[in-house]
């Protein structure tokens, strides 16, 4: 199947968002997207841009993408963190994420970052051999750590 690796544009934003959906349900978490289409478009697209996105399309229809932003590291400078690498799961296989991770690399060298980040789920072993097999390096000694909504009120709350 021929497709194509292109920036996202602000029209594309319903079908990034059910590819979201889609990894939400691989991931085992599928009523935990609470983003819109809206939210995706006024983030993505408007005055105070927060992400850059990459999609791969394939006669007509997205079928992965690529989701970056910005962050700082204290100890290298600027970086960029990867939110989303995600191809459909008819496309996997195919190269799609080979290309899609191509385009958020090169995207990252000509800003001059030092880092490119995101996270695995450990239990996701052919997204980890995918990634290691491209040079990134696990971490499997750090852990994650949020605090979601509930959590923020939570320790504001608590002041």
């Amino acid at each position: 199947m021929d497709y194509i690796i292109r920036e996202a544009k602000a029209g594309d934003m319903a079908q990034v968002l059910g590819l979201v959906r889609e990894l939400a349900i691989f991931e085992k978490e599928s009523e935990a997207v609470e983003v819109t289409v809206a939210d995706l478009v006024a983030d993505g697209f408007e005055e105070n841009k927060l992400f850059q996105c990459f999609v791969a399309e394939s006669n007509g229809t997205l079928v992965g993408m690529a989701l970056v932003y910005p962050r700082y590291s204290t100890w290298k400078g600027p970086v960029i963190h990867l939110e989303d690498l995600i191809v459909t799961e008819s496309m996997r296989g195919s190269g799609l994420g080979s290309a899609l991770l191509t385009e958020v690399v090169k995207y990252g060298h000509r800003l001059g970052v030092k880092r490119i980040s995101w996270e695995v789920l450990d239990w996701n072993e052919p997204a980890i051999a995918f990634y290691e097999g491209k040079g990134a390096k696990v971490m499997r000694d750090w852990d994650v750590v949020q605090l979601d909504e509930q959590g923020i009120q939570n320790f504001i709350g608590n002041l």
